[in-house]
């Protein structure tokens, strides 16, 4: 391989020209050679916006060329399996958007594939409390709330609260998967570095409005995923982290509480993170130190990881097995009821 590092895009959907792209290009020692899209015409737009050499239209000829080191998928989660395996079948490094794959097994093999070809592989990080993310971690290691009792992750918001809207692609299980409700594997992916993996859950939902039209002037189609999700996971030493999903709740908001013996820390997705401890009177703003901010740089990161340079070792594909059994056990103890115990076999 050059010294350069040249990378092909299979998707460029609104999150990857927002932010992959415009990073990417920014990205020291990268280059990228080509964009494949849904079809050449989008492709070719793409292109011009961004000044890639080579829209393509046939993402598995992208795949294959010999002028390309490494892929980014920035599909919808239905064809980040297919795309994935593809890639590293042809000896490509990969970069995957989150959700990770529709199913455990799918993630699974993904693994697999990449530790049997020994390639670079990781996941794109959640964008969701990103900029305190790094300083509770902190907070949390050093005792500030002690030992912890309770968790909740709330995500409240309306996008499905108009019965008479059309399918929306978060609620389509043809596109995200059964398992990948609402934002609950985004939050997840915020939940887990801090707590780690849970040894059970148990799951409520609920589908207030069970068909809609399947798209803009569509035929009516049944909803598969739930407008509501309540996920409780028992963690080591007892403590519970309680994920409360909503897409119908009016005037909702997205927030994380952590409740320990000594104290307290609440942060509202959209706001500062705010903290007590035994002893004082209310809730008071935590700003972010210098030097424990967390930025996004995982563009950077990844182009790194493929020249062999040293990178932080997370957001990896093991990372996102364990979220996608998370996931799973979710979806099991929906469909069949009770406690569903972890690890999935």
């Amino acid at each position: 391989m050059s010294d350069t590092v040249r990378i092909g895009i299979v998707g460029a959907g609104g999150f990857t020209r927002r932010r992959m792209l415009p990073n990417l290009l920014a990205v020291e020692g990268a280059e990228v050679v080509a964009v494949a899209n849904r079809s050449l015409e989008s492709a070719e737009r793409v292109a011009a916006e961004f000044g890639i050499p080579d829209p393509m239209g046939d993402w598995q000829a992208l795949v294959a060329r010999d002028d390309i080191d490494a892929v980014f998928v920035g599909t919808q989660p239905y064809f980040h399996h297919e795309a994935v395996m593809a890639a590293l079948d042809a000896g490509k490094h990969v970069l995957c958007q989150t959700r990770m794959a529709t199913s455990l097994a799918q993630a699974r093999e993904m693994l697999a594939k990449a530790e049997e070809t020994g390639l670079k592989a990781r996941l794109a990080p959640p964008t969701s409390y990103e900029r305190a993310r790094r300083y509770v971690k902190h907070l949390l290691d050093d005792g500030y709330v002690g030992t912890v009792r309770q968790v909740f992750a709330y995500y409240l918001v309306s996008d499905y609260a108009d019965g008479s809207a059309p399918l929306q692609r978060r609620q389509d299980h043809r596109v995200f998967g059964a398992v990948n409700p609402l934002h609950l594997g985004l939050d997840w992916d915020v939940l887990r570095p801090w707590f780690g993996d849970p040894e059970r859950v148990l799951a409520w939902g609920r589908t207030f409005i069970p068909r809609r039209a399947d798209g803009p002037g569509g035929g009516p189609i049944d909803v598969e995923m739930p407008d509501a999700l309540t996920v409780v996971a028992e963690m080591p030493g007892w403590a519970t982290v309680t994920c409360v999903q909503s897409g119908v709740t009016l005037f909702g908001e997205e927030r994380i509480e952590i409740y320990g013996e000594e104290g307290t820390l609440v942060y509202p997705r959209r706001g500062e993170l705010m903290g007590a401890r035994v002893g004082d009177e209310a809730l008071a703003p935590l700003p972010v130190p210098a030097g424990l901010e967390e930025t996004w740089h995982a563009e950077e990161d990844f182009v790194r990881l493929v020249r062999g340079e040293d990178v932080p070792e997370n957001d990896t594909f093991l990372d996102g097995v364990r979220n996608m059994e998370f996931l799973e056990a979710s979806a099991l103890s929906l469909t069949r009821g009770g406690w569903v115990d972890l690890p999935l076999p």
